[in-house]
C-alpha cells in the first residue's frame, strides 16, 4: 500500500491541455485523483486560466498542489509562443483543424520568445536559444522577417547577424 499523502506537502503536476477548453476529466483523474482534488473542478480552473492568452493553443499547464489546493499556472513551450507572436485568430481545433501558420514575425519577437525560453534552453549562449527558436520557426512553418528561418540560422553562424549575449 502507498504511504499516507501529506497535505501540507507541495506537489507539482504537470499536464497538456488546449487553452481556453475544459479537457475531459477522465484525462486529469489518474493524475490528480490520488491527490484528493475534483478533476473537473481543476479542468474549469485551467480553462480559465488559459483562456485570456493561450485560447485554441496546446500549453504545458503546471499544477501547484498544497492542502487540497490547486494553483494553475502556464508554462509555455516555444512552439506555442512563436504561434502566439504570429497574431492569428483564435481558431477551433473542431471545426477547422490543421491550420497551416504562414504568417511571419520578426527577429525581436524571436529574441523576445528566445529570453522567455532562455532557462529551459539546453544553448550555452542566447544566439544559441535563439537558433533553437528559429529552428521552431521552421517546424511551425512561419517566416522570420521574410526569410526562410535557416537562412538566419546560418546568418547568425557566418556573423552576418549578430545577437549580444544577456
Amino acid at each position: 500500500m502507498p504511504p499516507k499523502f501529506d497535505p501540507n506537502e507541495v506537489l507539482e503536476v504537470f499536464v497538456r491541455a488546449t487553452g481556453g477548453e475544459v479537457g475531459a476529466a477522465s484525462s486529469l483523474a489518474p493524475k490528480i485523483g490520488p491527490l484528493g482534488l475534483s478533476p473537473k473542478k481543476i479542468g474549469e480552473d485551467i480553462a480559465k486560466q488559459t483562456a485570456k492568452e493561450w485560447k485554441g493553443l496546446r500549453v504545458t499547464v503546471k499544477l501547484t498542489v498544497q492542502n487540497r489546493q490547486a494553483k494553475v499556472s502556464v508554462v509555455p513551450s516555444a512552439g506555442s509562443l512563436v504561434i502566439r507572436a504570429l497574431k492569428e485568430p483564435p481558431r477551433d481545433r473542431k471545426k477547422n483543424p490543421n491550420v497551416p501558420h504562414d504568417g511571419n514575425i520578426s527577429l525581436e519577437d524571436v529574441k523576445e520568445i528566445a529570453r522567455i525560453m532562455r532557462d529551459r534552453s539546453c544553448a550555452a549562449t542566447f544566439s544559441g536559444t535563439c537558433k533553437e527558436i528559429l529552428g521552431t520557426c521552421v517546424s511551425v512553418g512561419c517566416t522570420v522577417e521574410n526569410q526562410d528561418p535557416r537562412e538566419i540560422q546560418e546568418q547568425i553562424d557566418s556573423g552576418d547577424i549578430v545577437i549580444a549575449d544577456e
